[in-house]
């Protein structure tokens, strides 16, 4: 039964998809020159270069906020191994000089799959290093010494991938770690384990990337990869004149937005309660304009509390 509900949602978004792509396909497109407008995948209008920039800059002074006002870990331990363990899901990529926050989910996947494709074509970044003489081969930061560790994270590009907390739930679900188990059960499981004993998958962002921590340069929110991935490889000056692949998150809006209602009402108020809650550091360090989740529950609950 379980399957079926799956099979079911998976075929009404890709239906919603086929659909939202009819739509596109008869679209007349734009394309800018000097002042630069680039056509995200999902969106009803095109981004300029400057609202992009705007954009990073508004996410960074409210994750800036969060971090004044909450005692989050801001330098790196001295140790080597709680600074490690501190570091472990953030990836290396030496040759284009990125470390990005890998967390499944969140578009990473496709992140890594454009980067192969740079490399494959011998992008550089403007400044090429050597990099084997300076620090490795490792993809994963916590592999390397503390002196290396601060280094890269000083000279490299950081990159922070965010999604809205109740969507990670639902691909989680989607994509089969439920154990054959409802979507509510699922919920229930994942609430009665605590989001300090999370898994990967839908633990809180900020417990993974430890953004207070680590000054990303990007933080890139799912929904609009397209747009704000190419725009973040023009500012590192590693772009050109290259095609960016399609990332997933190509699908309609729409699509999204009707997963998530259909999920959301599976769910007590108490339980949605509960996951405002549980995502409250992530609700607080970011702003995800299109949450059922924090508009419908989180919201109307901590004006009821003031």
């Amino acid at each position: 039964m379980q399957f079926l509900t799956r099979v079911c949602i998976f075929a009404s978004l890709g239906f919603i998809s086929l659909l939202w792509w009819s739509h596109l396909l008869w679209r007349p497109t734009r394309h800018g020159q000097g002042n630069l407008i680039i056509k995200d995948e999902g969106v009803h209008f095109p981004y300029k270069f400057d609202t992009l920039l705007h954009i990073q800059q508004s996410r960074k002074k409210m994750l800036r906020s969060f971090c004044s006002k909450n005692h989050k870990i801001v330098t790196l331990p001295p140790s080597q191994e709680e600074t490690s363990q501190l570091l472990s899901f953030i990836a290396v990529n030496n040759k284009l000089h990125f470390l990005y926050c890998k967390i499944p989910g969140t578009g990473v996947k496709g992140w890594e799959q454009l980067l192969e494709m740079l490399e494959e074509k011998g992008v550089t970044p403007p400044m090429p290093i050597p990099y084997h003489q300076l620090f490795g081969t490792q993809k994963s930061l916590r592999d390397y010494n503390l002196s290396s560790m601060e280094n890269m994270l000083k000279s490299y590009t950081k990159v922070m991938f965010i999604r809205e907390p109740f969507q990670r739930l639902i691909s989680a679900y989607l994509h089969g770690l439920a154990k054959g188990v409802t979507f509510q059960e699922f919920i229930q499981n994942i609430l009665s384990r605590g989001s300090m004993n999370a898994s990967a998958e839908w633990a809180p962002l900020v417990n993974l990337c430890h953004p207070c921590l680590v000054q990303y340069d990007y933080i890139i929110m799912f929904g609009s990869l397209g747009s704000e991935v190419q725009h973040l490889l023009l500012r590192a000056g590693v772009a050109g004149n290259l095609q960016i692949p399609v990332f997933k998150n190509s699908k309609s809006p729409w699509a999204y937005r009707w997963s998530e209602e259909q999920m959301l009402s599976k769910l007590s108020l108490m339980e949605r309660t509960q996951l405002c809650h549980f995502f409250q550091s992530d609700f607080a360090a970011f702003h995800f304009p299109s949450s059922l989740l924090w508009y419908y529950t989180c919201v109307p609950r901590s004006n009821s509390m003031e």
